[in-house]
């Protein structure tokens, strides 16, 4: 549910949404969610001083706050 959630998001921001790619590893309590897109719209996922990375890290911690997994967000 939180890769989904994660890649609607990353879709919405970019051009090239076939680029798009989510993927997770689970390690013991905590879940790793790795997002790449095409080079020229990392900036776009990223954002000016990492703002929207920081939005999105927002965005999936509320969505998880009732789950006992932790999650983090790493841009590729």
């Amino acid at each position: 549910m939180m890769e989904e959630l994660v890649k609607y998001i990353v879709q919405n921001l970019v051009e090239d949404k076939d680029a798009v790619n989510v993927t997770s590893r689970e390690e013991e309590k905590v879940v790793v969610l790795e997002v790449s897109v095409a080079e020229q719209d990392t900036g776009k996922v990223i954002g000016k001083n990492g703002k929207v990375a920081q939005a999105i890290r927002s965005i999936l911690h509320s969505a998880a706050y009732k789950e006992t997994k932790k999650y983090i967000l790493k841009i590729k």
